[in-house]
């Protein structure tokens, strides 16, 4: 067993203050924290802009201390060890547990600029002749040199800033981080994680409730320890504490008017092995669909095999509002940008700096409050598509999911467009959300290499039948992106579909080179192992028609009788299909449909990202959805999650111990 640490974000709404008694409204509250958390920033600014140069952080990438030792995991110990301290503001009092908060986060801070260093520093080193193409050559040269964990969209964004500091300076390419950014701005938040007893405690009070005890300053500036008080914090837990978790000190902040807690707590979980898996799910980074998946079994003579249904999880609706709101966000940066330069050429003096100033700060409000919008529009489509996923492996009884690594996922040409707006969906949330998700159901989650998942046939198998992508099945001869076809085995499916089989069979011929990271417990398969994919049917059951053809020897679909085609009349006039007053309805395929969720007294478990939604009475034609009452993403359409019962060729899947009696 090992333990599983997440986050849930809390509210205090009120304190009492221990040794009066007196009852703290939530404004006051936030107002004394506030205080706390701005001493609190102050210290580790301070802390961070004085050993923000190459000197400081080669002492600190060390690892070694003044007196010879190992640098300490804790970052507030390794500082002290360092001899890097804090002193407040003179005349200001605060406790050593204030000041070791803050040296906690400003260790964090620096630790994380030694990664970004490191990568600039081989970026520096291997810089290429053309910054906006690398040649092969280029790219083996700097893949030699870069860090553990450098993805493909670090080294882009890096180079696009030294090439940035490069142009300003007269074509000098920088010497450090330091040179290339300033100190990193620092949060107004106190982590309590290195506080001990003299600062706060944490207690659980019930199944969804905790107490948080923390000393607080009664002033902005406080003078002396009368101006400290103990305060207790009654906390609200949300649904997804359990009651048998763990609770762990948390971190304080001020946000709207309010006090955050932002509260860790640990669950336990069982062990998920590297290796050995049977059945598992693969799944695909798309271009018509978030999520593309499959599922499959690895039989006794290493076959890899599917069930030839596709998983997919589309959220182009949701997608596409989040491009409107990209269009506006960069609309309202331009125009802040374009005011500021205005405000620069004229003096306060000016009748005109009033309202351009006015103007300026209300951009700049309408930007940030774009700017949370996206961000946590992105974070919710993560986390619905990441329990959407585990929810299909669940309901398999798959123990693995196999994901592209998108240390290795790099877009080329028109796909590299594609990409770019699916990167604004915060693929490294949904990769996170599914390893997070899928531990707590004894999953593992294995990223495999991404190059050649879309390229090369997975029925062939040998790594060398390449695919022709075109448009649609009835258009092979044209060239397009969206449907895949083999010349060699004749395949013809979605391109997204073939490129999750692949995924999968990499996965299951190559778990036993799964390696394990120490630090972060991701697990990568880095060598590529090619194999062909079968898919199999489930045995259907005849019907009751070829059942009485096969009894009475007869054609299951026989020849009408021929008729007498002599035309003495015309035609009569058919109704029009698009009539408002017709009943037909049109013949027309959509571009997509949307998979609605099964009702709850059928068989079946909504996709996760689709809320139940309520029906009203709609006259004649029975019950309607009622699209005023939808909640959640509405825009997505999704795969539902419904077990199988076994594979053509393969052994029955297992039955979650946990899913519904109807599932059964």
């Amino acid at each position: 067993m090992s333990r599983l640490t997440a986050t849930a974000t809390c509210t205090a709404h009120s304190a009492i203050v221990e040794q009066t008694g007196q009852v703290v409204s939530q404004a006051l509250l936030a107002e004394r924290v506030a205080w706390l958390t701005g001493l609190a920033r102050d210290l580790t600014a301070d802390l961070v802009a004085g050993r923000w140069s190459a000197a400081g952080l080669d002492v600190l990438a060390s690892g070694v201390g003044l007196d010879g030792r190992v640098l300490p995991a804790k970052g507030w110990m390794a500082l002290r060890r360092l001899g890097w301290g804090v002193s407040p503001a003179p005349g200001v009092h605060l406790c050593d547990r204030v000041a070791r908060c803050a040296q906690e986060q400003a260790a964090r801070l620096l630790r994380l600029a030694l990664h970004r260093r490191e990568l600039v520093a081989a970026i520096v080193t291997a810089w290429p002749r053309d910054p906006s193409k690398r040649t092969d050559a280029e790219w083996a040269a700097l893949r030699a040199v870069l860090p553990d964990g450098a993805g493909a969209a670090e080294i882009r964004n890096r180079t696009r800033q030294i090439r940035a500091y490069r142009d300003a300076h007269d074509g000098v390419l920088p010497a450090d981080l330091t040179q290339l950014e300033g100190p990193p701005a620092c949060a107004a938040q106190i982590v309590l994680a290195a506080a001990d007893r003299q600062l706060a405690t944490l207690e659980r009070t019930g199944e969804r409730s905790a107490r948080l005890r923390v000393k607080l300053p009664l002033t902005a500036s406080p003078a002396s320890g009368r101006d400290w008080a103990w305060h207790v914090l009654p906390i609200a837990l949300p649904p997804t504490v359990p009651a048998e978790a763990k609770l762990c000190s948390p971190t304080l902040r001020v946000k709207g008017g309010r006090v955050r807690v932002d509260l860790p707590f640990q669950i336990p979980i069982g062990f998920a092995p590297a290796a050995g898996h049977v059945i598992g799910c693969g799944f695909d980074w798309g271009l018509n669909t978030l999520l593309t998946g499959t599922i499959g079994h690895l039989t006794a003579d290493g076959r890899g095999v599917t069930d030839g249904r596709p998983l997919a999880y589309d959220a182009s609706g949701v997608s596409a509002k989040l491009h409107r709101l990209r269009a506006e966000r960069e609309h309202l940066a331009a125009k802040r940008k374009h005011q500021e330069r205005l405000l620069a050429g004229i003096t306060p003096a000016d009748p005109r700096f009033p309202a351009l100033a006015s103007a300026h700060e209300v951009i700049a409000v309408e930007h940030e409050r774009l700017c949370a919008r996206i961000r946590h529009l992105n974070k919710a489509l993560a986390w619905s598509a990441a329990r959407w996923a585990v929810d299909q492996a669940v309901a398999a009884g798959a123990t693995v999911i196999y994901v592209e690594d998108l240390a290795t996922l790099e877009a080329r040409g028109r796909r590299g467009r594609a990409n770019a707006r699916l990167s604004g969906q915060v693929r490294g949330q949904v990769v996170e959300a599914i390893r997070h998700l899928a531990a707590k159901n004894n999953i593992a989650v294995v990223t495999v290499p991404a190059r050649g998942t879309s390229k090369y046939c997975p029925r062939c198998g040998d790594g060398t039948s390449v695919l022709r992508h075109c448009p649609a099945p009835d258009r092979l001869a044209e060239r397009g992106w969206a449907w895949a076809f083999c010349p060699a085995c004749g395949l013809s499916c979605d391109r997204d579909w073939a490129a999750a089989e692949r995924i999968l069979v990499r996965g299951l011929l190559g778990q036993q080179a799964t390696r394990t990271d120490r630090t972060t417990g991701t697990r990568t398969i880095a060598a590529v192992v090619e194999g062909n994919v079968a898919r199999a049917r489930r045995p259907r059951k005849a019907t009751r028609a070829a059942r009485r053809a096969r009894r009475t020897r007869t054609d299951l679909h026989p020849r009408p009788a021929a008729r007498d085609r002599a035309k003495n009349r015309p035609t009569p006039k058919r109704p029009t299909r698009t009539s408002k007053n017709s009943s037909m309805t049109s013949s027309r395929v959509p571009d997509r449909r949307t998979v609605p969720a099964p009702p709850p007294n059928r068989g079946g478990q909504r996709p996760a990202g689709q809320a139940p939604q309520t029906t009203r009475p709609a006259g004649r034609t029975g019950l309607a959805r009622d699209p005023h009452h939808r909640t959640g993403f509405h825009r997505v359409a999704a795969t539902p999650v419904l077990p199988l019962g076994q594979y053509a060729d393969g052994p029955p899947r297992p039955r979650p111990p946990d899913l519904p009696e109807m599932l059964r």
